[in-house]
């Protein structure tokens, strides 16, 4: 009965994602802090796969280490992504970081197998209209970024991500021994390229090597709202 629920709420979050960006200008990011070794987030990594389908939004997975104590090393975490999440905790004036966890837009944090909150999570960040615009293409092996639109002086990141699309994995130890989960939008690699205080445009030219799909976000920092973002495949 919950199963059947949880499908059907996350069908609405999916439907009404693909219908309130219309009044945005930049897809919706949902990051997923997740683990292999967590109990809890098999659900969350059945709804964030549904997530991957919507073009309106760009889920990204984010494995962390702190699970990996308990019996199952997760080869897909990275200390940095564990880290991440703490910062986006202080940013809130929290001490609490766990799995499964979602975040909007990085505003909304919720529980990452709640479909009420990620649904109030979308709906809330897909109203909110960015005044930052941001083209992305590439150009032979590199990327061509272009940033523009606001007045502000915040201090802003531009930064770039690479995702592994999907893996199945069979987990051999610890809380989910047994299980065979396939994982979606698998974090590889985020870094900061560029800072940017607004004002004037930010053109620049980025080297990128591979064939994983890129992503391409304007943050604040903090971190904070995300501002605009592109995917390249």
């Amino acid at each position: 009965m919950m199963m059947h629920r949880a499908f059907g709420l996350a069908c609405g979050v999916w439907a009404l994602a693909s219908v309130a960006s219309l009044a945005q200008n930049t897809p919706l990011v949902v990051e997923l802090y997740t683990s292999q070794g967590c109990s809890s987030c098999p659900p969350a990594d059945d709804l964030f796969a549904q997530m991957t389908e919507d073009p309106n939004l760009i889920p990204l997975a984010l494995h962390v280490d702190y699970w990996d104590y308990i019996g199952w090393i997760d080869k897909f975490a990275k200390p940095q992504y564990t880290q991440r999440q703490k910062a986006y905790a202080k940013a809130a004036g929290s001490r609490m970081i766990y799995t499964p966890q979602m975040i909007v837009a990085g505003e909304s944090r919720v529980e990452g197998n709640d479909p009420d909150s990620i649904l109030g999570a979308i709906q809330k960040e897909a109203a909110v209209v960015s005044d930052v615009s941001l083209s992305v293409q590439r150009e032979g092996g590199a990327l061509r970024i272009r940033v523009e639109g606001t007045a502000s002086s915040a201090p802003m990141r531009v930064q770039l991500v690479r995702y592994q699309p999907e893996k199945t994995v069979t987990i051999e130890h610890g809380e989910n021994a047994g299980k065979t989960v396939t994982y979606h939008n698998i974090v590889t690699r985020w870094e900061r390229v560029a800072d940017w205080n607004g004002g004037q445009p930010l053109d620049m030219s980025l080297p990128i090597e591979g064939d994983e799909p890129a992503v391409v976000l304007v943050q604040r920092d903090g971190p904070g709202r995300i501002l605009a973002a592109a995917r390249v495949d």
